[in-house]
Parts: structure tokens; sequence; C-alpha cells
């Protein structure tokens, strides 16, 4: 290599104007340091340095040692160190364990915020893990399976999953119906059908399309099979379905006393704000004492208009 000698007052100005000169960047010029600049009394010494370019096979030398210090890592280390520099990146507080590289790569997460981590129903852990997947399977000719969790969300998880398994076969057999779960990852999926193929008198099949696919349990008792699947609904909805009843005709004990608004009279004393008759059987807008209903009240109601004539 032909070296050529730069100088400046300090040996960052030096190195500076010599790679200046030579349009070079650090990674391709090998650098050797002089002399460094000093101050004295009176003025200074000016820093030294030589710089030559790299030649091409020494240029492959580095990158080959940085492949060799990457090759040295194990695929489960490589992952690792991925997740942290991603949580960096994400400003997320969490600390990464490698838990074991066997069959399977299992990496566990513990974080300050755990919902950072695992988002709703563990979506963004899910997305972690695809990552940390593709991380682990580089370069890789049979691909290996690599499992996130984030202090024991999957343990948990997948117990709730084969709960509510139970319970639908139970529910989907004492109806005869169909039930159609929410939409959930293939992981999840598979939790269910697991679950349920041990169970004597129900089946599963999976519908639609990604990311919407969804589990359909089938009763083997199933009464019409041309019928749409009853949608699985938590206790909330249920819930929430009994006091809307009477937003849909029905009323329920609060709404007795105003049945007077719907056309009749209430049950605590048959007064109401709403029209109210009188013996004539004509209507009254004030909120006074309502009267007996006379036999000709009942008259309009069946088609009698009273005259004795018609």
């Amino acid at each position: 290599m032909k070296y050529t000698e730069f100088t400046g007052k300090t040996v960052e100005e030096a190195i500076e104007n010599g790679l200046s000169e030579l349009g070079l960047t650090k990674e391709n010029a090998d650098i050797r340091v002089l002399e460094e600049g000093k101050k004295k009394l009176f003025g200074f010494v000016k820093a030294r340095v030589e710089i030559a370019p790299l030649e091409e096979n020494e240029k492959n030398e580095e990158k080959s040692d940085v492949a060799a210090s990457v090759s040295e890592k194990t695929d489960g280390e490589r992952t690792i160190a991925f997740l942290e520099g991603l949580f960096e990146l994400l400003n997320v507080t969490a600390c990464t364990e490698l838990v074991s590289e066997g069959e399977k790569i299992e990496i566990n997460v513990t974080a300050a915020n755990t919902n950072s981590i695992i988002g709703k129903r563990g979506e963004t852990l899910d997305a972690v893990q695809t990552l940390a997947g593709a991380v682990a399977n580089t370069g890789r000719e049979e691909y290996k399976r690599v499992v996130v969790d984030c202090e024991n969300y999957r343990e948990n998880r997948e117990a709730t999953l084969k709960k509510l398994a139970e319970n639908l076969a139970q529910k989907a057999t004492r109806l005869g119906k169909k039930i159609k779960l929410e939409p959930m990852n293939p992981y999840e999926r598979r939790i269910i059908h697991s679950a349920l193929s041990e169970i004597e008198g129900v089946r599963t099949e999976s519908e639609g399309k990604e990311p919407n696919r969804y589990i359909v349990v089938i009763p083997d008792n199933l009464e019409d099979p041309n019928a749409p699947a009853l949608e699985a609904r938590n206790g909330r909805d249920r819930d929430r379905d009994r006091r809307d009843r009477g937003a849909r005709g029905g009323y329920n004990n609060r709404d007795r006393g105003d049945r007077g608004a719907r056309g009749g009279y209430n049950n605590r004393g048959r007064s109401g704000g709403n029209r109210n008759f009188n013996r004539d059987g004509k209507g009254s807008s004030s909120g006074g004492t309502t009267m007996k209903p006379s036999s000709d009240f009942f008259g309009i109601f069946l088609g009698n208009s009273g005259n004795k004539d018609e």
C-alpha cells in the first residue's frame, strides 16, 4: 500500500484532511498515527498521520472477520440480540432470556409494562415472535420454530382457550347447532382444534380467510346443517342484551310504570304524565287522575263508534 502523510492541529483534523483529499472513508482506509499534535510555549507541534487506501483483499478479510464473529453466535443468541435492539428502538424497557434452543427456540421477555409487549389479545407479542422467527431462520435450510413469551402469557392464554372450547362444545351439543368463534391467529386455532379433537360428539372446521379466519364448532346431533352458526358470545354481551330487551320491544320491571306511555295505564295508581281519557272517551293532555274507562272507551278500540244506528 502507498501511504501519504497528512498534518493538522489534532489527529482528528489530520485524518479528516487526508480522507477528504484521497476521497476515502475510514472503512476503506488504513490509517497510522505518526505524531499527535501538542501545544508548546510558543506555538504547537502539528499532528502527523499516514493514510493509504485498503486493497480489495484486505476489505474482504475484514468482512470475513465480521461474518465469522456473527456465525459464532447460535440462532437463539442472534435472535436475542435482535430483540434487544428492537425493544431499544421502540423505547420499551424489557429483558430477554434464551430459555431453550433445542427442537425449538424459546425466549422469555420480562417487561416493566407487560401490555407494551403483549398488546391486545397478544397481537404485539405475536408480531414480535414473527420477527424473531424470521431472524432465527435466516440462512437455515430447515425451519426452526421460535416461541416468544412474556411472563407466562401464552400458558395462561392456552388454558383460557381450552376452557372456552369445552364450554362451547357443551353448548353446541345441548342446542344442536353450530357455533362460530371470533377470528383467531393460527396458533390459537390449533389450540382449539386440539382441545376439541379429544371431546366426543363435536368436530371443528376453520372457515374464512386470514386474518379473519375462524373456527366453527359442529355437534354430531346437528339439527339443521344449513342453518347459520350461532356466534360465541361472552357474559358481557349477554348482560348487555338483557338490558336492551326493552329497546327491542319488551320491557323490564322499571318500564312497567310507564306502560301508560305506550297506550295503557300503569300499575302504580293509574296516574301518568301522558294522555288520559274522561268518561266521554276524549283525550286530555292534563296530568290529572285517570278516570275509569267507560264501555264507550272499549267500544272505540273494538270498532264500535258508540252510535246505536251503526
